[in-house]
């Protein structure tokens, strides 16, 4: 009886080992944190339709940046932002990392794509945005050369 309870053992043992679950390495449609790029890549159309969907979520988004005090904003488009129509935008927040590593006046009234946290229940200076992207990681030009 001994002989069969320590074979028994042996072999529940090895079924445990093999049932290790190892890091799983996002597929090539997938952000680094396994979501898939469409729900990752997000216009700001969507984010301003439907934000309960994308809160606390990573967003990428492209749209017009503007930096000023109180106004730290990216717009749907250039015209959101002359005309003053605020609920096209939402409020940004760049990581210290960010922050440091860029000169974010080269990107200031500029089209650019961000990557960051969508908090749809901050809502900016005075709450006239649509919510606030924080924590901003990625911050470049976007540019489309029609040539």
């Amino acid at each position: 009886m001994k002989y069969i309870i320590l074979i028994l053992l042996g072999f529940l043992l090895n079924a445990c080992s093999q049932n290790k679950t190892t890091a799983k390495e996002p597929k090539e449609n997938e952000n680094k944190q396994g979501v898939p790029f469409h729900e990752f890549n997000v216009s700001i159309i969507k984010l301003i339709s439907t934000p309960e969907k994308y809160d606390g979520k990573q967003v990428q988004v492209i749209g017009y940046l503007n930096l000023e005090f109180e106004g730290t904003a990216i717009y749907l488009h250039k015209e959101d932002y002359s005309k003053g129509i605020y609920q096209n935008s939402f409020w940004v927040n760049f990581s210290k990392e960010t922050a440091e590593k860029k000169n974010l006046n080269d990107y200031n009234k500029k089209y650019v794509i961000i990557v960051g946290t969508f908090d749809m229940n901050a809502r900016g200076h005075m709450g006239m945005f649509g919510g606030t992207i924080k924590n901003i990681t990625r911050l470049d030009l976007w540019s489309f050369d029609n040539k």
